[in-house]
């Protein structure tokens, strides 16, 4: 049998996300082995994906709302809490799981040849599966408080979940490829979720930072993270407040029409950076790992 040589390709070359979206089948799989993994000989399984959540939202809403007194200036401040915490959550797992990914699944890669850019999708994948029980705690809980949202809001929402999941997954891309180069890659990821959470208006209300930083307030806004959050607060904390409680933290000016635009932009340069330095890197995974 002969073989047309237009139709060969040189090994580990192949068309980055698209090759995933044709091995979709091997993505699935890949998502149900990483949940199975995750949990094999857990007594709660999936059940951590509400209590991890929880706990840390009782640690900020005891420390911050209730000793720092925040929530006095911010009415419903629980779901206010909540709503970040759910968004920012997803984001950290995302990045902190595929910047794993390659170095995890190492006798894997040495042995057959795959779209490497499965693993560092599928954890992303899986950290969706894990927003997906936060989001209907978090649903339920503005039901309770009276949450009545427009078309818009809930469009918005999606949107910002789209917007996480790009700048995750590039972030993913960039970072598992330099850490099988370099294990330090892991430690700098470490950090910067660390502060991802204080680096967005999750804690706080925007109008702090506005006040904060002037005219610079502008460079704050360029933080996609920051926009998503500032998205699910309009979403999901807004509607629940009555018309008298609608004054501090608001929606941002422009947040829509002008915010939201230029995250999506920053957020796919990203990823075709993060692409392009893990397509690059990617036919020496093997003999790296």
């Amino acid at each position: 049998m002969t073989v047309a040589t237009n139709e060969m390709i040189r090994p580990g070359q192949g068309r980055g996300l698209l090759d995933v979206y044709e091995h979709r089948f091997l993505l699935k799989l890949l998502v149900r082995k990483e949940i199975k993994v995750r949990y094999r000989g857990s007594v709660l399984g999936l059940l951590w994906s509400y209590v991890k959540p929880l706990m840390q939202f009782l640690i900020y809403f005891v420390a911050l709302g209730i000793f720092l007194n925040l929530q006095r200036g911010t009415p419903n401040y629980a779901i206010y809490l909540f709503a970040g915490i759910v968004l920012v959550n997803f984001f950290t797992e995302s990045l902190g799981n595929a910047t794993r990914s390659i170095v995890d699944n190492r006798d894997l890669i040495r042995k057959i040849y795959l779209p490497r850019e499965l693993f560092p999708v599928a954890t992303v994948w899986v950290s969706a599966a894990h927003f997906l029980p936060q989001l209907i705690v978090l649903v339920g809980a503005c039901l309770i408080s009276g949450w009545t949202p427009s078309l818009m809001q809930l469009g918005a929402s999606l949107l910002a979940f789209f917007l996480v999941s790009i700048l995750a997954t590039g972030l993913g891309l960039l970072f598992s490829a330099a850490n099988v180069y370099f294990r330090d890659s892991e430690n700098i990821v470490d950090m910067i979720l660390m502060v991802v959470t204080w680096a967005s208006p999750v804690l706080y209300v925007w109008t702090m930072v506005r006040d904060a930083m002037g005219p610079w307030y502008w460079v704050y806004q360029l933080n996609p993270m920051t926009v998503a959050v500032e998205i699910f607060h309009w979403t999901f904390w807004q509607p629940t407040l009555k018309s008298d409680q609608l004054v501090p933290g608001g929606t941002p000016p422009d947040l829509i029409i002008l915010w939201l635009p230029i995250s999506f932009g920053i957020s796919i340069v990203v990823l075709f950076l993060g692409q392009l330095a893990f397509r690059r890197s990617a036919v020496h995974f093997a003999q790296e790992l």
